[in-house]
């Protein structure tokens, strides 16, 4: 199948990151789009721009020869995956499904097996970057799939995404975005860190940043996370949580196990966001993480 001869695009889990990806396949991708959610407002909002609504899982699947998942974690993902109105039961040879979520390699890899049994094929194409870059198109995905399926996709994908990587076979997408992850709350936790001891030090942290993003210490993680994060004190509900990052470092820590790696800085940060969930801060956007560690100044908890 190419992506010209597809009927129609469905799409599960239309949250922060779900919905605005909707939006850009909607307008590019010249194919009826069919959504399901839990939640009726954001299935109101695009259904009122031409998408179509579905009523369950497997009225989705019935729809459509391409479903894009977009749900929170491997457990939502499960849920969807298993019983006689999910993916599993209901998913006809030659269908695609792609998981745009982070998940567990694992489980990827028999999510896959058991599509393979019937003929239809499980892509893992995480996504990465902001909840602004969803809204803009500009997100960047990585890919484990087969080349010829990747050739079948990546047009479907390039709808809400600039940077499109095919990382390997299956579950190498999911490797990736999950060391992509580990990477940037290492990177987060020392740009809090960084961001007290300047404050203690009579260096005001906004000028800190701007002097390190001009130099080596230059990153995404300082210019998003660091910037319009930590130094404001701004760490909304409606973003990624401390619990989905303890969640994703979680996936970093299983896979170093399997292979025989002790990655204490990776194991500090997990202790890190979970010490920050403990402390309330579950629900609340990741660098929140920095009002552990300047817990005396006017980042600490009220």
């Amino acid at each position: 199948m190419t992506s010209s001869a597809m009927n129609a695009i469905g799409f599960i889990g239309l949250g922060v990151m779900g919905e605005p990806i909707c939006r850009n396949l909607l307008k590019k991708s010249g194919k009826p789009l069919v959504v399901y959610d839990l939640a009726h407002e954001p299935l109101a909002r695009l259904g009122s721009d031409g998408a179509r609504v579905a009523v369950s899982v497997a009225d989705i699947v019935s729809r459509a020869d391409v479903v894009f998942l977009c749900l929170p974690s491997a457990r939502h993902v499960r849920i969807a995956f298993d019983g006689s109105a999910g993916l599993l039961q209901n998913v006809r040879p030659n269908q695609i499904v792609i998981d745009l979520g982070t998940s567990s390699v694992e489980l990827t890899r028999d999510f896959a097996r058991q599509f393979e049994s019937r003929g239809a094929s499980w892509i893992d194409a995480p996504i990465a970057r902001t909840r602004q870059a969803a809204q803009d198109g500009t997100s960047s995905v990585m890919v484990g799939a087969s080349p010829q399926l990747f050739d079948t996709v990546e047009p479907l994908i390039r709808c809400f995404a600039t940077e499109v990587t095919l990382c390997g076979g299956t579950g190498a997408g999911q490797v990736t975005k999950i060391l992509n992850n580990m990477v940037l709350f290492e990177t987060v936790n020392a740009l809090a860190e960084a961001v007290a001891i300047a404050k203690r030090s009579g260096v005001e942290p906004k000028l800190l940043l701007d002097t390190l993003s001009k130099g080596s210490a230059d990153s995404f993680a300082l210019r998003n996370h660091g910037l319009k994060a930590i130094v404001p004190g701004d760490f909304p509900l409606r973003a990624f949580s401390t619990e989905y990052a303890l969640k994703d470092m979680s996936y970093a820590l299983e896979l170093a196990a399997q292979g025989g790696i002790e990655p204490r800085g990776a194991a500090l940060v997990h202790e890190i966001l979970q010490e920050a969930i403990d402390g309330g801060f579950g629900d609340a956007y990741f660098p929140v993480i920095a009002k552990l560690i300047d817990r005396d100044g006017s980042l600490s908890k009220e």
